[in-house]
């Protein structure tokens, strides 16, 4: 960042730790998305939007998917985000990308007829869905596809033996987020708001899994508790001393073999705006 420069925060936070935070957690889910762009036809040539972008893991991805003759746009409202992305595609000569810093619930969208937007763990984080799904209407071609990941029940991440910290955590985290203009479950209303604006639901399913200490998706979560911690710290919303037994919790969990985690349940999404739409 410039000096002088302020950064749009998140309930998450934007700080180094965070960016190293949201890696490991692309990292993690990166199969699953690839699965989920080839799924949704992103091809050679696509020009694609990413909105809440955040230091740009997948736009970067999506950018070597598209390919020279493609494009992407990484919309994203941090500062701090946007140059860690921009550095990002400096490092591995990508320059079919472009990093812009918007807010998606006061900016417009940069006009063009998008082939693909990608919209992953951000309508979870707007006070408006809604607002979020008319300016992707508004961006996304007809005969284009809008691409989301999004948490449907939160409440599903769950530990088996049970962990009664972590599922106090869990509620702390859901109620943080929705003190702060978020829904955590925001994912089920989504079909609803893309077929009102003209788009055909291709494909709506769970990505929902059951995991031990080894698999990348344990990782994904274990991180994120350890970050978010320090975070709910920091917005006084919990003591040091209780996210310390919290972390206790997790290293023993993570510390038994037979420790079973269900992940909180995200909700694949594929519509297609209808080739009539404006």
């Amino acid at each position: 960042m410039s000096r002088g420069t302020v950064d749009r925060d998140y309930i998450l936070g934007t700080t180094d730790q965070e960016t190293l935070r949201l890696g490991i957690q692309h990292e993690s889910w990166l199969p699953l998305a690839t699965a989920c762009w080839e799924r949704a036809g992103v091809s050679p040539g696509h020009r694609v939007i990413d909105v809440g972008a955040g230091p740009g893991f997948a736009a970067l991805d999506l950018a070597a998917i598209v390919g020279e003759s493609g494009h992407v746009t990484a919309v994203e409202r941090s500062a701090r985000f946007v140059e860690a992305g921009k550095e990002m595609a400096r490092g591995r000569g990508i320059s079919n990308i472009d990093f812009l810093e918007l807010d998606l619930m006061t900016d417009e969208l940069p006009a063009g007829a998008h082939d693909v937007a990608w919209c992953r763990w951000v309508a979870s984080f707007v006070d408006s869905p809604v607002t979020l799904v008319d300016k992707l209407a508004r961006v996304v071609r007809p005969g284009g596809v809008a691409v989301f990941h999004e948490y449907a029940d939160y409440g599903s991440w769950r530990y088996a033996p049970t962990l009664p910290l972590l599922d106090e955590y869990i509620g702390r985290v859901m109620r943080s987020w929705r003190a702060a203009g978020g829904e955590p479950d925001v994912a089920t209303g989504i079909p609803a708001m893309l077929t009102e604006r003209g788009f055909c639901i291709e494909l709506i399913e769970p990505r929902v899994f059951c995991v031990g200490p080894r698999h990348p998706l344990w990782t994904w979560i274990s991180t994120f508790v350890e970050s978010n911690l320090g975070r709910l710290v920091e917005l006084q919303q919990c003591s040091e001393s209780w996210a310390n037994s919290v972390r206790g919790e997790l290293r023993n969990a993570q510390n038994n073999p037979a420790a079973l985690m269900i992940t909180p349940m995200v909700i694949e999404i594929i519509a297609r705006k209808n080739s009539s739409s404006d």
